[in-house]
């Protein structure tokens, strides 16, 4: 299986990157600067924006672990972009989504980043990932998936090779928390990447 991962050298791409070429899948970062790729993972360098339908049609899934914290307007951008190169084509596209996005009451009328208590700081970014979400639940012939993690998400936290996928609405345990590291987040992308368990929906995931 062939896959390129478009923001490879983050702290979430550089997780899928690792699992999937642990699992032997056919790898290509794509990142803006190819220095930052040093385990010999073929690399295309280029801006979202540069991507073409001839960059991408020959692989099975394009992963997105593009993470913008300026202008986040980028995230509809970059999504209207996607989709506009990827319609029609074979390659599915995995999203790595935001928490704030999930609901938080079984109307969906509330989201996690409407809550009172959720930081003023991450509310655009929540924002933005929530209007990218939406433009691909809207957009025609094209393959993809969108995977929330946990509220928390953890880059420093342990792997334990176990987590759960959830649907739409934020769970959270018997303490009220709701938490992934990134290296189980990554485990649960790459499980989706060779099963293609949701297609076409958003579902979360948490330990």
């Amino acid at each position: 299986m062939k896959v390129a991962i478009l923001g490879a050298s983050g702290k979430a791409g550089s997780a899928i990157l690792a699992e999937a070429k642990k699992r032997g899948l056919e790898v290509t970062a794509i990142v803006r600067d190819k220095t930052k790729i040093t385990d010999g993972t073929p690399v295309i360098e280029k801006d979202v924006y540069q991507l073409t339908t001839e960059d991408i049609q020959d692989f099975d899934v394009l992963v997105s672990a593009l993470g913008f914290w300026g202008d986040t307007s980028e995230f509809t951008g970059s999504t209207n972009h996607l989709i506009d190169i990827l319609t029609g084509q074979k390659t599915r596209l995995l999203v790595v989504g935001g928490a704030g996005s999930l609901y938080v009451n079984p109307e969906h009328t509330l989201r996690l980043s409407e809550t009172p208590d959720f930081p003023e700081a991450y509310k655009a970014v929540a924002a933005g990932m929530g209007k990218g979400l939406e433009l691909l639940k809207e957009a025609k012939n094209i393959h993809w998936t969108y995977i929330s993690p946990a509220a928390e998400f953890d880059a420093e936290g342990a792997v334990t090779g176990a987590y759960v996928a959830a649907g739409e609405e934020l769970e959270t345990d018997a303490a009220g928390n709701s938490y992934i590291s990134y290296g189980d987040y990554a485990i649960a992308m790459v499980d989706e990447i060779q099963n293609n368990a949701h297609p076409d929906q958003r579902f979360s995931v948490h330990q």
